[in-house]
Formats: C-alpha cells, structure tokens, sequence
C-alpha cells in the first residue's frame, strides 16, 4: 500500500488534534468584550461547524445576530482563538504524538486546512512538529477553497501520487475534485461515505502505512 504514495497531507481539526474548547472559550470571551447578547458557546458548538472556513463557522454558530455583530466576532475570533489555543493549547488524537515521527520518516508530510491564518503555526509550535512538516496552506492565507488549496499546494511541492487524510465530507469532497486518493479517519469530527480508505483510530492508519512496504 505505502508504495503507491509518495507524500501524506492531512487535514487538521478532528484528524491531529482537537481545540474545541480553547475555542469555545475564545468566541465567549468576544461576545462577552463586546457586550454582544448571545448565550454562551460550547465546544459541542464549535465542534458542530469545525472544518468549514472560519467566516462560515462564525455565521452558522450566530446565526440571528446582525451582521455588524457577526463582523466583529469574525474579525475578533480569529486572534483570540490563536490566542485561546496557544494559551491552552488542544487534545492531540492517541497515538498522533508518537506515531507521526515515523510517518515523516517515510513520507514528507504537508497540512491543508480550512483555518484563519495563524492557526497551523500555533499547531506546529505549541505541538513542536515543525520539524515534521514541509508545507501548509489554509483558507486564512488564501481565501480559497480547500479543493484550490490542497491542489496549489500538491503543485508547488511537485507531489505527484499524495494521499489526503481527513475526517469530513469536505475533505473527501477536496481529495475527489484534485484527483487524489482519500484516507478517512473515523474518530473525527465528520462522517464520510465511501471513502478510498478508512481507518477507526490514528495508530490504525500509521501502522497501514508505517509497517507495510
């Protein structure tokens, strides 16, 4: 199996790691600055829309407030959750920690994710596996989708047989619309059909691709 890729790009939230409630406390604490009549935030809320670019969370989770309220928590949240996420960090997946080393051992390894910018760097450093990665984009430098994304990015690094791990119907949807094989990994935010591969836990996935020549 391993040999019929030549890189790994993974998506972010709900596959390495979850920061729900860093966020949620983070959209509380703008709400709560700009006396702006919401009820509070959970990480069950910020669950319910993670992996959809940041500006389309922000208008789903809010919905009924004005837009000059909902401009200003989407211009807020995306320092305060990098502040919020930073501070307290996030819930690495079992076994990502220990596993991923390896993985980047065999394959270069790259992120593309719908997050405001900043985020994946807060990633790398607060997670120290800067070393482990050699590429990002997200929708927070670009603008774009994640289908333009993980295709730019595929492009600049010259990967010709990449495989896109995620746990969301927007991942798999990215992966289809640039060609590229889709690795599905169960315990994450989203569910998906009919994936290329699917996986129940992390350790489940590197070993597919750790052990096998």
């Amino acid at each position: 199996m391993s040999s019929s890729f030549d890189s790994i790009i993974f998506d972010l939230d709900g596959t390495l790691w979850d920061t729900c409630p860093a966020c949620a406390i983070a959209w509380n604490n703008v709400v709560e600055r700009n006396g702006i009549p919401f009820r509070p935030i959970t990480a069950q809320d910020v669950r319910a829309v993670t992996g959809k670019p940041h500006e389309t969370c922000i208008r789903e989770t809010f919905r009924g407030l004005s837009e000059e309220h909902i401009q200003v928590i989407f211009e807020q949240t995306i320092e305060e959750d990098n502040r919020m996420v930073r501070e307290k960090g996030g819930e690495l997946y079992p076994s990502v920690r220990d596993q991923l080393p390896h993985l980047a051992n065999k394959y270069p390894l790259f992120i593309v994710s719908n997050c405001q910018a900043g985020y994946i760097e807060t990633f790398l450093e607060w997670s120290g596996f800067s070393p482990l990665f050699k590429d990002f984009e997200c929708w927070g430098n670009t603008g774009r989708s994640k289908s333009d994304n993980l295709k730019n990015l595929a492009s600049r690094n010259n990967l010709r047989k990449p495989l896109m791990v995620g746990d969301a119907e927007g991942d798999q949807k990215a992966a289809r619309d640039c060609g590229m094989p889709f690795a599905y990994v169960q315990y994450g935010f989203g569910k998906c059909q009919d994936p290329d591969y699917s996986y129940r836990s992390f350790a489940d996935f590197s070993s597919a691709f750790i052990n096998k020549p």
